[in-house]
């Protein structure tokens, strides 16, 4: 008896052949495994992809460390307000910073309230290093310009911010390089170091 034949085999099976021949005219391996293939086969933009986007290069903002700068009250003696100073791991730096900041005076708010600075109020360059405890500080150009008792608590101001940062025991000053005496509150003029303890009369008051 002769067997009938399954419609439909020969279409299926010439629409492999067909899918086969297709595939190898189309460059689509039909091998099993993966293979290399030559470059110039391979799309440009697969070549040469786009560079990936890179973390911007901006650092941040330095970080404000509240720190203790010396004005003049009403009282003639000194007063401690707070200025941001970018925090640093170098003591002589951060002087420099917080001596900068005394050196731009008080604020409107603290003007009113009559804190005042016997330091010149035009913004001088300065820069102090620290050895031993003592902060040698050099301004270009003198910033105190009154005399008398005026001339001692400008002195005051700048010993009492400058040996308010710890590890900083004592000042010497220098104008443009050149080391000066300065006068203390007993009435004595000396080359330094001087302290708070050269300046009691001048401290603050709580």
């Amino acid at each position: 008896m002769r067997r009938r034949r399954r419609p439909g085999g020969l279409a299926a099976g010439s629409l492999l052949v067909a899918l086969s021949i297709a595939a190898a005219a189309c460059g689509i391996p039909t091998t099993g495994g993966p293979t290399a293939i030559s470059k110039k086969d391979v799309p440009f933009h697969l070549l040469s992809p786009a560079s990936s986007p890179t973390a911007s290069s901006t650092l941040p903002n330095a970080v404000a460390v509240p720190e203790l700068i010396f004005l003049v009250a009403p009282t003639q003696t000194l007063a401690p307000v707070t200025r941001g100073i970018p925090a640093s791991t170098n003591l002589g730096g951060t002087l420099t910073e917080v001596l900068e900041a005394l050196l731009e005076g008080p604020k409107p708010g603290e003007s009113a309230s009559g804190l005042q600075t016997f330091l010149t109020p035009a913004k001088t360059r300065v820069t102090a290093r620290v050895t031993g405890g003592i902060a040698t500080i050099d301004f270009a150009t003198n910033p105190i310009q009154v005399v008398g008792a005026n001339q001692t608590l400008a002195i005051a101001q700048v010993v009492y911010t400058a040996t308010e940062l710890p590890g900083v025991t004592g000042v010497v000053f220098q104008f443009g390089g050149q080391p000066v005496d300065v006068p203390t509150a007993s009435g004595a003029t000396v080359p330094g170091p001087v302290d708070k303890s050269s300046y009691l009369p001048q401290a603050p008051v709580f």
